[in-house]
C-alpha cells in the first residue's frame, strides 16, 4: 500500500476541502524530468523520473479543467519575497530537469495544445552542437534549445556537470554555477538568472543553504528551485524554492491532491527525516575551500 497517496488523497484532501487545513496563498511548482514510458522498476514511486506521454497529456488536461494557468519562476519568487500577493486564480509552474530531448517530441506539443509554458534546467556539459546523452538518454542540442526559447520556453542552469553539490568545495560549487550560466548566456544571448539544484537538497543544513544562496546571488541568479517538498508561500527563500515531484506514479487523483496542498504534509516528514540523517556521523558537509 502506498502510504503517501493514501494519506494525501483520502485524508488531507478532504480536510482541505472542509476547511480544516489551510491551503490558500501557495503556488505549486511541478517537477518533471523525462517524458517517457520507459519502466523504472528499480525506483520507488517518489523517485521515478519518467512520465509516459499519455499520462503527461492527462496531467495537462487536468490542469486546464481546474482552471490553472502557467507562470514562471520570477512570479514564484515574487510571491516568496512578498513583492506580489498570492492570487485567488489557480496558477502553476511547470519545470523539467536535465534537458532531455523527449521534451521536444512529447512535452512541447502537449503544452502548446493547452497554451501552457514551462521552464527547463540544463546540465550544460551535456548540451552540445550535436546530440549528447545524460543518464543514458539523449539531450537537446543548443539549436533546439534556442528554438524552444524563441517559442516561449524558459531555460535555467542545472549546473555544468550535474554533481552532488554538497560533496564539493565552495570553489568547485562556484565553478559549476558560473560555468553553466556563462555557457547558457553565450548560447542564448540573454541573461540567465534561474537555477535548479541537482539531486537531493539538504535544506536542513543552514550553513550550506546560506552559503549557496550567497554564491548564487553574487553570480547573478535571482530565483531557484530544489527537491524540497511543498508549494511556494510568502516567506520562502526565492533561490531555493520547494517543488512537487510528478512522474509515472502520479495518477490524476494524486496530482489533484498535490496541487491542492494535500501533499505538503510530506514536506514536514521530509524535514524531520533529513534532520535526523544530518545528525549522523556519515553526513558529508561541503568542503571549505
Amino acid at each position: 500500500m502506498r502510504m503517501d497517496r493514501l494519506i494525501s488523497v483520502n485524508l488531507m484532501l478532504p480536510a482541505i476541502r472542509l476547511g480544516l487545513v489551510p491551503s490558500r496563498g501557495r503556488l505549486p511548482i511541478l517537477m518533471y524530468h523525462s517524458i517517457s514510458a520507459e519502466p523504472e522498476p528499480h525506483l520507488g514511486h517518489y523517485f521515478k523520473l519518467n512520465t509516459p506521454p499519455e499520462l503527461f497529456a492527462n496531467h495537462l488536461r487536468l490542469l486546464k479543467e481546474q482552471g490553472f494557468t502557467t507562470v514562471g519562476l520570477k512570479e514564484a519568487a515574487a510571491l516568496a519575497t512578498g513583492e506580489t500577493p498570492a492570487s485567488d486564480k489557480p496558477a502553476v509552474v511547470i519545470t523539467f530537469d536535465d534537458g532531455f530531448k523527449d521534451f521536444l517530441e512529447y512535452a512541447w506539443p502537449a503544452l502548446q495544445i493547452h497554451g501552457f509554458t514551462a521552464s527547463m534546467f540544463l546540465p550544460t556539459r551535456f548540451i552540445g552542437k550535436q546530440t549528447l546523452s545524460f543518464k543514458g538518454k539523449p539531450c537537446l542540442t543548443w539549436d533546439e534549445v534556442r528554438d524552444l526559447r524563441r517559442k516561449g520556453i524558459s531555460f535555467g542552469s542545472h549546473t555544468a556537470s550535474h554533481p552532488e553539490l554538497p560533496t564539493l568545495s565552495w570553489t568547485e560549487i562556484e565553478s559549476e554555477l558560473r560555468e553553466s550560466r556563462d555557457a547558457m548566456q553565450t548560447e542564448l544571448n540573454e541573461t540567465v538568472d534561474e537555477f535548479c539544484h541537482p539531486y537531493a537538497f539538504p535544506h536542513v543544513r543552514r550553513d550550506y543553504v546560506e552559503g549557496l544562496e550567497q554564491r548564487l546571488s553574487a553570480i547573478g541568479y535571482t530565483s531557484g528551485v530544489t527537491t524540497r517538498l511543498g508549494r511556494v508561500k510568502r516567506g520562502d527563500r526565492p533561490l531555493v524554492m520547494p517543488r512537487l515531484p510528478a512522474n509515472s506514479s502520479d495518477d490524476l487523483p494524486l496530482l489533484s491532491a498535490k496541487l491542492a496542498g494535500a501533499y505538503d504534509w510530506l514536506g514536514t516528514h521530509q524535514t524531520l527525516w533529513k534532520r535526523l540523517r544530518s545528525s549522523m556521523p556519515s553526513s558529508t558537509p561541503a568542503r571549505s575551500n
